[in-house]
């Protein structure tokens, strides 16, 4: 596994756009966040936003506010649903117009994959995910991206399906040292790069029973299944 983290490129636009579900007024819209990819322990009372390109002067709260996460063709490709925020005091401006910090109270969900807040960069860039690119990351950034392959992949309006012509898929034990990179590996084969077929046995059920009126049935082939034996646990890979 890489031992140390791929370049998630520079972020120059609104990445993260804060607004009231029902109205779709923004409240908020910039370049970063801190304090919302944390673990739940570590939770502080504030979310702070940095290089704000849009500010709400006047309504100042969002009762059911959404967190979309936008790539720099400024389409939606993750959203969170976080509940009531309460914009706070803002930071000065920058010489391009920008505001650095806004603060704001979240009092609803936050995320609880704190490696998420490098991973979503990446896949905002605009450039082509590729095969094998989970594999890059540290093993213990494979729940987050886990997480951000099903958030974008429902956010982008898809379906938990096969999508691909294809019959028979093949894994690599060899890659496979986690259950959340069995996950990744499954949905890249069937889906390609960024795909998701289920992120729990749950999910991957219902994922290939969607999958039946597409055409025949799934094919898996699991090799070097022994690498992959020594590293997950036995109800895992005989439920």
């Amino acid at each position: 596994m890489a031992s140390e983290l791929p370049v998630a490129g520079k972020v120059d636009f609104p990445l993260y756009v804060v607004s009231d579900e029902e109205s779709g007024g923004v409240l908020v819209a910039a370049e970063g966040v801190e304090g919302f990819f944390v673990d739940p322990e570590e939770e502080l009372p504030e979310v702070t936003f940095l290089r704000a390109h849009e500010v709400e002067r006047g309504r100042r709260r969002a009762e059911d506010a959404v967190m979309a996460v936008m790539n720099r063709q400024r389409e939606k490709i993750g959203e969170y649903f976080i509940g009531r925020v309460v914009l706070g005091d803002t930071d000065v401006e920058e010489p391009g117009g920008n505001i650095s910090r806004v603060a704001c109270r979240f009092f609803g969900n936050r995320c609880e994959y704190p490696e998420a807040e490098r991973i979503w960069p990446r896949w905002a860039s605009g450039i082509a995910l590729e095969k094998g690119e989970w594999l890059r990351w540290p093993a213990n950034y494979q729940g987050a991206w886990l997480h951000v392959v099903q958030n974008s992949w429902f956010a982008s309006n898809r379906r938990a399906a096969r999508y691909g012509v294809g019959e028979v898929f093949h894994l690599d034990g060899g890659q496979i040292s986690t259950k959340s990179g069995f996950y990744c590996a499954l949905g890249e084969a069937v889906n390609g790069p960024g795909g998701y077929f289920g992120s729990n046995l749950d999910a991957l059920a219902d994922c290939i029973s969607s999958s039946f009126g597409e055409g025949p049935p799934v094919k898996i082939i699991w090799r070097n299944f022994q690498e992959s034996q020594e590293l997950l646990d036995h109800a895992f890979l005989y439920s």
